[in-house]
């Protein structure tokens, strides 16, 4: 907004500290299945998990792909239990890749 010109001064930002983990591509193959997605939306301090990736689709993990399988979003108390909130989150997601012969 600023860049555009407009008057930011009556913005507040968010008060509790935020974090969003971009879930790694591990390997090379096809999505065939996610698993414990509910079990991660449960762990205190998250605010979603998103899968972007598509089942039946190849992934490709960087430093070759452009892509991740999806995003976890958190919010606490502190910088540290956002930290602690997304690998928890993330510890509980399951992926099943297809590796390519």
């Amino acid at each position: 907004m600023h860049a555009l010109g407009d008057d930011v001064a009556g913005l507040c930002r968010e008060s509790r500290p935020a974090g969003v983990m971009m879930i790694p591509i591990p390997r090379a193959g096809v999505l065939r299945g996610v698993r414990g997605l509910t079990d991660a939306r449960r762990v205190p301090g998250i605010d979603d998990v998103t899968i972007s990736a598509v089942v039946g689709r190849p992934l490709v993990p960087l430093p070759e792909g452009s892509s991740y399988l999806g995003f976890i979003f958190a919010r606490a108390g502190s910088p540290a239990k956002v930290e602690s909130a997304l690998r928890a989150a993330h510890a509980r997601l399951s992926f099943d890749i297809e590796t390519r012969a």
